[in-house]
Order: structure tokens, then sequence, then C-alpha cells
């Protein structure tokens, strides 16, 4: 192993390890058994060894995402998703809160690699007619809440005592994210939602879910008689029908 991945592996265990998350460089040092000089030239200073910290953990939580074959359902991926989101957070806590702080100066390019593997299934979803959001929308709700909901449970453990809390606030999402036979069909599968399905009426349920679709299926294969000009005019209608607040 290279000195800087010794180091890397040493920052990450007595991150996880430290009762606060936080680490000193000296305790580092110690630990890997290299001065400090050999840190400073691989990481630049403290901030640029926890950002390294970082990228190791978002590595970590996307090995499986990126090993994953899309499933036949991609609704049942984005539950199973946002379920092991939650349990990754729960087994690395001071790992997450890390890779969630506001004080890193530069989002991880993993970060947005997540957010892009979450917008693609959605965009699947879209394509079933299973979306009454456009994806990109849809995308930064669920991560919204499933980041929020994986922070309060690791930051306040004494608080967030509930085990159900996550799934309640993942279905009242999903119910706001999908279309509502997808959410019955869920209620009568052997997992139903912890929140009882919507039904709005058949106009305001069923127009946004065929403009999300139809603006999927048009970014796969864009039509062929549109000019660039109209297929984005084209699809910023779709996204304004679809994204349309529902009273």
């Amino acid at each position: 192993m290279s000195t800087k991945a010794r180091i890397l592996e040493v920052a990450a265990a007595l991150v996880a390890e430290s009762p606060d998350g936080d680490v000193s460089t000296r305790a580092v040092c110690e630990a890997a058994g290299v001065g400090a000089p050999a840190l400073y030239r691989h990481f630049g200073d403290k901030e640029g060894l926890l950002s390294a910290v970082v990228d190791h953990g978002w590595d970590k939580y996307l090995a499986a995402k990126r090993d994953r074959a899309p499933g036949t359902d991609p609704v049942q991926d984005l539950r199973d998703g946002w379920d092991t989101h939650v349990e990754f957070a729960l087994h690395n806590p001071n790992l997450y809160r890390l890779m969630n702080s506001p004080a890193m100066r530069t989002p991880p390019a993993a970060a947005l690699e997540s957010h892009r593997i979450l917008t693609a299934d959605l965009q699947r979803a879209a394509e079933h007619g299973k979306l009454r959001l456009a994806p990109e929308l849809a995308a930064q709700i669920i991560m919204s809440a499933n980041v929020g909901v994986a922070l309060m449970l690791v930051s306040r453990p004494a608080t967030f005592t509930d085990e159900s809390v996550s799934r309640r606030v993942r279905d009242s999402v999903h119910t706001m994210v999908f279309t509502p036979d997808v959410m019955m069909a869920l209620a009568a599968s052997n997992e139903p939602p912890t929140t009882e399905p919507s039904t709005p009426g058949a106009d305001e349920s069923r127009l946004p879910a065929t403009a999300a679709r139809l603006n999927a299926l048009l970014r796969q294969s864009p039509a062929p008689v549109l000019s660039p000009a109209e297929d984005a005019l084209l699809t910023e209608w779709l996204d304004r029908i679809s994204n349309a607040p529902r009273s």
C-alpha cells in the first residue's frame, strides 16, 4: 500500500471512531507512521485530507450502485435506493455527516454521480408513465428528503427513535412523485406504503404524468420533425405541465 493510501485509510478509520467525527493531523500521522510533511505533500492541509476522506466515503457508498444492473421495476429500484442510502448513513454516521457537511469547499464529484444515478432511475420511471413530475425536479425532491432524514437519524438519534420515520417520509415523498396507480399497486403488494395514496381527479392526475412520460421519451429519442428550437420549446412546455403545483 502506498503512503498516500495508508494515510487515507487511517484517516477514514479515525473519523469513524471519533466521538465527534473530527480528527487531528497529528493523530493521523502517528497512526499511519508518517511525518507531517508526508501528509501535507499528498493532501495539502487538513481540509484536503478530509476532502479525500469524503471522496473515499462516496466511492464506498456508490460501489454497490455502480455494479447494480437496473431492475425491471424502476419504482422498486427507487424505493430500495432510499433504504440503502439511509442504511449506509446509519452504519457510517461520522462519515455521512462529513460527506454532507456544508463546510466542504467543493462538492465531491461522486456526489454529483449519485444524483445522476437517481435521475436516471427516475427517467426510466417516467418512460413507463409512472412519474408525475419531470425526473430532474423529482430527483431534487427525493434527494433533499432522503439526505435530510438520514442526517436527522445520525445526528439526533435520541430524538429520532421511531424506526418507521424513514419509510413514512419515503412514502410521503413518493406519493408526491409517482402516479396514484403506482401507489395503489404498492398498497396491494407485500410492502404497502405507510401513507395513503392520493386520489386526485383524472385531469389533475393524468395530464402531468402523460407530460412527464412524453418528455422522457422525447429526450430518449428527439422528434426528427422538430428543429432544435422547437424541441427545446416543447421540452419547456412539458416540464411546465408536469411540474405545475397541484392543489
